[in-house]
Formats: structure tokens, sequence, C-alpha cells
């Protein structure tokens, strides 16, 4: 049986390392999972989501030099058809908000004046403080 990446194959677990995780495939092959081809979370220790002996389906990502073969579980999973997913939903449009009044309109420039004005004020205090100690 020849591989071929991106075929799906079921394997059993052979060993595990701190690395990822061996795996002997149907046809007798050795392959590699690594650790970040486990699963879609963070894996921290293969152990917590592999162990020997294990049967999993696993998906050839790589056909190395020397016979190495590079597989990934978490992918196999995505390659699988999806189950049927929830019909969607659409958006809920935003409302508008009614137009503003004149008044409304004057009250906003007139807050917005207030606080550019409260700001420069600030500005000028800081400076005059800083220039009244340095001449000290």
């Amino acid at each position: 049986m020849d591989l071929k990446v991106g075929a799906i194959l079921e394997g059993t677990v052979s060993g595990i390392a701190n690395f990822g995780a061996f795996v002997t495939l149907e046809n007798g092959q050795k392959g590699l999972v690594h650790i970040s081809e486990i699963a879609n979370s963070y894996v921290e220790n293969v152990r917590d989501h592999l162990s020997e002996g294990m049967k999993i389906k696993v998906k050839v990502l790589e056909l190395g030099q020397g016979g190495k073969i590079n597989l990934s579980i978490k992918k196999a999973l995505v390659s699988e058809p999806a189950k049927e997913s929830p019909p969607e939903t659409k958006p809920q449009p935003i409302p508008e908000a009614p137009p503003k009044t004149e008044n409304e309109i004057f009250e906003d420039r007139l807050k917005r004046f207030m606080q550019e004005s409260n700001s420069r004020i600030n500005e000028n205090k800081m400076y005059k403080d800083l220039k009244n100690r340095r001449k000290r």
C-alpha cells in the first residue's frame, strides 16, 4: 500500500514521547504525530490525550527522506464530513437613532467645547507650575 500525502488512515499508538506519539499504520509503517498536531487546543502532556495501544485516525502530512512519515490527528478530524450545523440566523438590523433636534445638536457642541476648554486650562496650569518650579 503506497501512502499519499492527504490520505486519512487508521493507526495504533505504538509509543509516546515528550514531543509527540509514534503511530503504527495499517500497512505496518510507522509515523510521528507531533505534539502540535494532536489536538486543536494546547497540549502540555501527550499522555493526557493518547495512550499506547489506542486506535486513532490520522492524516498523512508529509513523506520525508529516510521513510519518515509526518501525521496529524487534528487535521484528520477536520477532514471528516462535518455534522449538520444548525441553520444560520440572520443578524437583526440595528434601529437608527431618531434625528437630533437643533437643541440637542447645540448641547453636544457645548459639551465638546467645555471638555476641550477644561483640557486646555489644565495644560496651562501644568505648564505654569512647571515654569514656577524651575525659577526656585
